[in-house]
């Protein structure tokens, strides 16, 4: 269930002013330093092969660890499952559990409106990216996040993972350097963080913007299938937002979820119970009906 909590649009006129440099300079360095995987010296198919294989434990930990099973508790896991997962969603330096589903929760609550921390009404840039560094009046701050998120606030792990949450990353760097040098610490940290950002920031300005509507609901979401290819299955997003507490988000035959297979596997194995889907019933509910799958521009 999402938290629900004061909306952040009330803020003064000093912290509307407020511009996030440390976010935006770090950005800019990481994207800078990830163009350096151009470069001959810094190649090799072992490098790109450690890349990937982060940018599926990163990303899963993003979409299965952050997202379903923090943001919405679309299922309950045994709590060493739970920090396992969110310790990868923190290798995607993303920010900690916390920050990033406080956030999220506001986003949900405020969808599309000027209280979504990303809403699409400032355009397709603010969502994508805009909305981490720019002058923003709904991004909660350090002492308004404990409001949405109370279970993560009195959780003492959930509290270290956050302090420690750059932390995770540096250490991960320095493994890859003594394991493989620069090459693996330019695909494996920069290059795979760069791909992985934006492959979240996707889902929140294109899965806004185009695409298809299976769902009635009150915002602009919308089923892009191509950033679900991307993200594990977080491009169903009509679909989310018509059922955020669902840990299945691709509801049609054809709406590949890797995340809710991941899922599914879990609880095959006993690590993963009360996995939370809809009934037919209240899919049919808000169904559009009618519906015509056509592109929807913003």
């Amino acid at each position: 269930m999402v938290q629900t909590a004061p909306s952040s649009a009330d803020a003064t006129p000093e912290r509307v002013l407020k511009r996030d440099w440390v976010v935006g300079g770090a950005l800019l360095a990481i994207h800078l330093v990830a163009l350096c995987a151009f470069l001959p010296m810094f190649f090799s198919w072992q490098a790109v092969a450690v890349a990937v294989g982060l940018w599926v434990v990163t990303g899963m930990g993003i979409t299965l660890g952050y997202h379903r099973l923090l943001t919405h508790r679309s299922m309950v896991c045994p709590k060493w499952v739970e920090y396992v997962a969110t310790i990868a969603g923190a290798l995607a330096l993303q920010g900690g559990p916390i920050e990033w589903v406080s956030q999220h929760r506001a986003h949900h609550a405020h969808s599309d409106t000027d209280g979504d921390p990303h809403t699409t009404g400032r355009g397709l840039r603010w969502a994508h990216v805009d909305w981490l560094f720019r002058r923003n009046k709904a991004r909660l701050l350090i002492d308004e996040r404990a409001r949405w998120v109370p279970d993560l606030v009195s959780d003492p792990g959930m509290r270290f993972i956050e302090k420690t949450n750059v932390l995770w990353t540096v250490a991960l760097g320095f493994v890859l350097f003594f394991v493989g040098g620069w090459k693996f610490v330019i695909w494996g940290i920069f290059a795979r963080m760069v791909f992985t950002y934006h492959c979240t920031w996707l889902v929140n300005s294109w899965s806004h913007a185009y695409g298809y509507r299976t769902y009635k609901t009150t915002d602009k979401s919308t089923n892009n299938w191509v950033v679900a290819m991307l993200t594990f299955g977080e491009g169903w997003h009509n679909n989310h937002h018509a059922f955020p507490a669902s840990a299945k988000h691709g509801m049609a035959p054809h709406e590949i979820d890797p995340t809710y297979y991941a899922i599914k596997v879990m609880s095959w194995l006993k690590l993963a119970r009360k996995v939370n889907v809809p009934t037919l019933e209240a899919r049919k509910r808000l169904e559009i009906k009618n519906n015509v799958r056509k592109i929807k521009v913003a």
